[in-house]
């Protein structure tokens, strides 16, 4: 008979472990490998986060660096600009500098020339001290009573005579004696009195009355008349009465009075003439100031405007007051709209053998 091959069975059982063995292994390696594999795939998306934040800030660093390099741009050209700016200041105190030396210099020379000036007119009033020592007590040196001194240091050649034993002033204080145009005028005259009174044409007026009265001799007498609507005495309760030129009180008075008087309302020369038929004896000298012919006669108007025409027939009814053989002096202050207003004047003063004459503006 045929032998029967013997199963080994201790060789079985060795491939069966290496088998399980082998299983085993490939098993642990896949479970491995899957862990491994998620926790790469954890740490790729947090890496991927990390350098997305990164690539973030990069981005933003990127834009702050322009935004830097810009403002360094400005920076640098405002830095150029102060530097220009400083030297041109540099340049222009220097140029200050330079004119305030100069400027000291002259102002030194003008120190030293008011000195002098100063010096001399010490010296002056000593002398003039010294001559009024000389003079009698009850004597005032020279032979006016008051003095006027002026802005201006030019001499005028008027030809208006201020002596006589009686002299009468006549003031126009209307109110065109505010100002030399229509237009400043109506402004004015809505004006309260303290306003009115500082108006430049009223001041020269008030200046040339102040002049006058200098002028009136030692042993003169005088009167002022103010007129407008009426004609009035100056000086109150002083009507028909004549003043005495040498009292200083007097004429200082007078001139108080002129100064704060404000012009307002017509002009009426009627009045104006007819008020020199009050004093008596009469003027041997009347001087007549106004800037105009006459708004009205003796009765009021009965309309607001009044034509050249019919002020020329006022001027002409006016002339009929006038008393003979007195010399009328006029001062005429212009004004606008009046052609026929100098040469009527200027016939009046030829006609009554005075004088006539039209000031500039910084007279007297």
């Amino acid at each position: 008979m045929a032998r029967r091959n013997r199963v080994n069975v201790f060789g079985l059982a060795f491939l069966d472990a290496m088998t399980c063995g082998l299983g085993a292994v490939i098993l642990l390696y896949m479970v491995i490998n899957a862990s491994t594999g998620l926790r790469t795939d954890r740490l790729s998306d947090d890496l991927r986060a990390e350098v997305e934040r990164l690539e973030v800030e990069v981005l933003e660093g990127y834009k702050t660096l322009v935004e830097l390099r810009n403002s360094k741009r400005e920076a640098d050209y405002e830095h150029l600009t102060a530097q220009g700016l400083s030297r041109r200041l540099i340049e222009i105190l220097e140029q200050i500098r330079l004119e305030l030396a100069t400027y000291e210099d002259a102002t030194l020379a003008q120190r030293e020339h008011l000195d002098k000036l100063q010096a001399d007119l010490k010296s002056l009033e000593e002398d003039a001290k010294r001559l009024a020592a000389s003079v009698p007590e009850e004597e005032t040196p020279g032979d006016k009573i008051r003095t006027f001194v002026g802005d201006g240091d030019r001499q005028y050649l008027t030809g208006l005579k201020v002596g006589g034993k009686r002299i009468l002033i006549l003031v126009d204080t209307s109110a065109s004696m505010l100002d030399e145009t229509i237009v400043n005028i109506i402004r004015f005259r809505n004006l309260p009195p303290e306003r009115r009174i500082r108006a430049e044409k009223w001041q020269q007026a008030v200046s040339t009355v102040d002049w006058l009265s200098t002028q009136f001799p030692r042993d003169s007498q005088f009167q002022i008349y103010t007129f407008a609507d009426n004609a009035a005495p100056l000086i109150d309760g002083t009507l028909g009465d004549w003043l005495d030129a040498g009292d200083r009180n007097v004429l200082e008075k007078a001139m108080s009075t002129l100064r704060v008087k404000a012009p307002e309302g017509g002009t009426s020369l009627h009045y104006a003439f007819s008020s020199i038929k009050t004093l008596r004896p009469r003027p041997d000298n009347v001087i007549l100031l106004a800037d105009g012919l006459p708004t009205r006669g003796a009765q009021p108007p009965k309309k607001r405007t009044v034509s050249g025409k019919e002020r020329m027939k006022h001027f002409e009814r006016a002339m009929r007051e006038l008393p003979d053989d007195v010399p009328i002096n006029v001062i005429l202050f212009p004004m606008e709209g009046d052609p026929l207003a100098a040469s009527a004047f200027w016939k009046l003063a030829m006609y009554t053998e005075g004088s006539f004459m039209s000031p500039a503006r910084d007279w007297p």
